[in-house]
């Protein structure tokens, strides 16, 4: 396995550069490897497009439950291996697995048990979209555990400065993706096409493959993975530590996601249509929040190390290194959105009378994505200090004030287009007070000589 990256050490933006660049990449990958599915989907029909963007809120509700382990896991792996414990950063790691797998299949057997109820919640109108939805949540949440573990494999290699494997990784399952997509639901020749559902068992196997890719690679690294022994017994206290950190993220994420799943269920009042046009523009969009999101991450695991190392300045300077990246990302995306609506939607749907929906929900959603950029740079940083509240507290506040800014602008003469306007407000209320808090944080906590009894150092 590759060299894990020195974060302590050298020059901070080619530090940053070094770990974020794949991550970056990473999360481009996996933009794409969603666009692929829209695109293919969307060559079924608009009700298809909704029926994915209903259940696939469930395998986004999954993500919440996944980042408990994996942000704990993360961040305690790179402050031990920054404070040279690697003995403890192993502990974390098998902790962090092992809450993924319960975790991860305890959820896939309730989405299957209970799938019926799960997507009657939407209300969606056509029996057709409601069977097509059922079906894809059965699939993609049937393999959800596969799911989990890349994400903790890939925020603990991220911890240990070795993005590049997660990289590598999320490009072999984007060609696998790529491959399967129009092969299972179109079925040319002699193989039956199976729609919704093959797109389904696209993603599951991708993610099958990704998984195992992992093993082969993670199973050659001498500083955890190699010395593991998943089976060995973990502290009580890895656990506790990692659900200190992770749960206020998990928090947030759910409630991100089930106020997401809200604002869709307002969404389906306007059709069926209004729900595929939020679904593929959120996949638009991802183009910024991805990145900004695995940059973030970047960004989480320099500041974890550092601080772990007492490198106080150095954490603070590669916070401001970070800013400056994220802010001219998010200006780049804001452009691309607002000058570019209807080159980017029609890749995904031609139905003309979706596309003008679809062309105010990017403009709208593009106003935002500098503040959004801001937010993720500024967590990242509170995470990697192992201050997982002040980011989780901002997310909650302001995307809950999201539903009821919906109600009341949606019954203005915006119509649907308020809703669009609640989520672009609450990311940039966002944007600003996380960052001004994280500022007066780092002001009045590391002004100082010291922290916690650890010297500051370079």
């Amino acid at each position: 396995m590759r060299k894990n990256r020195n974060l302590l050490e050298g020059n901070i933006m080619t530090a940053l550069a070094g770990l974020a660049l794949p991550i970056m990449g990473t999360s481009l990958m996996q933009m794409a490897y969603n666009l692929t599915d829209m695109i293919w989907i969307g060559r079924i029909s608009s009700n298809a497009v909704a029926a994915v963007g209903a259940s696939g809120m469930y395998l986004w509700l999954s993500s919440g439950f996944a980042v408990l382990a994996r942000m704990g896991g993360q961040v305690l792996v790179g402050q031990s291996l920054g404070a040279d414990k690697p003995e403890r950063a192993i502990s974390y790691a098998r902790a962090s697995l092992w809450m993924g797998i319960i975790c991860g299949m305890i959820y896939g057997i309730i989405a299957v048990i209970f799938n019926g109820p799960l997507i009657g919640f939407f209300r969606l109108n056509s029996q057709d979209v409601i069977r097509d939805a059922r079906i894809y949540l059965v699939i993609t949440c049937g393999g959800v555990v596969f799911t989990f573990l890349n994400q903790i494999l890939t925020g603990l290699l991220t911890a240990m400065g070795n993005s590049g494997v997660t990289f590598r990784a999320t490009c072999i399952g984007l060609l696998i993706n790529v491959v399967l997509d129009p092969v299972l639901i179109f079925g040319p020749g002699p193989l039956p096409a199976l729609g919704v559902a093959g797109a389904a068992i696209a993603t599951v196997l991708a993610q099958v493959i990704v998984f195992v890719v992992y093993l082969l690679i993670v199973r050659k690294d001498p500083v955890i993975f190699s010395r593991l022994h998943l089976l060995r017994r973990t502290e009580a206290s890895c656990y506790r530590e990692i659900l200190g950190i992770g749960f206020p993220v998990a928090v947030q994420s759910l409630l991100f996601t089930g106020i997401s799943m809200i604002i869709a269920r307002l969404i389906a009042g306007w059709g069926d249509a209004a729900v595929a046009v939020q679904k593929v523009g959120s996949q638009i969009e991802s183009i910024s929040w991805m990145t900004a999101d695995g940059f973030g991450s970047a960004v989480n695991a320099f500041t974890a190390q550092n601080y772990g190392a007492g490198r106080l300045k150095r954490v603070k300077r590669g916070y401001a290194s970070a800013m400056g990246v994220m802010m001219a990302w998010g200006i780049v995306t804001s452009a691309v959105l607002i000058l570019f609506p209807e080159v980017l939607f029609r890749i995904f749907i031609t139905e003309s009378d979706v596309i003008p929906m679809g062309i105010d929900y990017l403009r709208i959603l593009g106003v935002s994505q500098l503040f959004m950029c801001t937010e993720a740079a500024s967590a990242g940083t509170f995470q990697g200090l192992g201050r997982t509240v002040p980011p989780s507290l901002v997310g909650i506040v302001f995307t809950g004030l999201r539903i009821p800014l919906a109600m009341v602008l949606a019954q203005t003469s915006l119509g649907l287009n308020g809703i669009w306007w609640s989520i672009s407000i609450s990311s940039i209320l966002k944007g600003l007070i996380l960052p001004a808090w994280l500022f007066v944080f780092l002001l009045l906590r590391f002004g100082r000589s010291s922290c916690a009894g650890v010297s500051a150092k370079e």
